[in-house]
């Protein structure tokens, strides 16, 4: 999760937009920013600040290619005031792909379904405590500093992309580093990387052989005669 890259593209004082679920056009705050996410690709996000009703909506503009992430597009997260001074609340809902590959999103009621990375990095509370209102169900929120808008991205990445990915975080994270080595190396035989990726990686030889194979048909790296291997540029 460390290299998500959101940036700020364009800072809009005030615009409007129109919000789905109140069937309204409001005015206020809106930012664009781009994420780049080693897991899913890159995004294009826009950020909309209702100051009247306190609350903000992220919405996903543009997604990476396939057939699952295009689907987001459009989709939209909000985040509103909670019971706790200076925190936004977000009621944590993970996507998944039917047996006809259409991306559906079910709410989470426990703290076993809510993802890793989001329980690891974010504070979660039950609905009633985040929001100091009795409803029926028990959802779990998360919370985040009012105006961190990078958190809310990331948030949407987690719950919303996160989960539709072909690989896992785990496994990105390794075939990122095993790039990065490869990079750092220029040229290595295959021999002398995977010594480098247990030693450094704890990475086993046949998953490197798997990550190198992945990383060759993503036109990431060139296998050369020998047994060598070298990234392309």
């Amino acid at each position: 999760m460390d290299q998500i890259r959101i940036t700020l593209i364009e800072d809009r004082p005030e615009d409007a937009w129109f919000d789905l679920g109140l069937k309204q056009l409001r005015i206020g705050e809106v930012r664009f920013y781009r994420a780049r996410d080693p897991l899913t690709g890159e995004w294009l996000f826009k950020v909309c600040w209702d100051k009247e009703l306190y609350r903000g909506l992220v919405k996903a503009v543009k997604c990476p290619p396939g057939k699952l992430f295009p689907q987001l597009e459009g989709d939209t997260m909000v985040f509103q005031r909670s019971a706790a001074e200076g925190l936004f609340y977000d009621i944590i809902s993970v996507t998944h792909a039917d047996e006809d590959g259409k991306v559906r999103r079910q709410a989470v009621r426990s703290i076993e379904e809510v993802p890793a990375a989001i329980a690891r990095d974010f504070e979660v509370k039950s609905y009633e405590e985040a929001t100091g209102r009795k409803a029926p169900g028990k959802y779990l929120a998360t919370l985040s500093r009012e105006g961190d808008e990078k958190a809310m991205i990331t948030l949407f990445l987690l719950e919303r992309a996160w989960p539709l990915s072909s690989v896992s975080p785990e496994e990105k994270t390794k075939s990122v580093n095993l790039l990065a080595l490869i990079k750092r190396l220029e040229k290595t035989s295959i021999e002398e990387l995977r010594q480098l990726a247990n030693e450094q990686f704890g990475i086993g030889k046949e998953e490197i052989d798997t990550l190198l194979d992945s990383l060759e048909k993503e036109n990431r790296i060139k296998c050369l005669e020998g047994d060598y291997v070298k990234a392309i540029d």
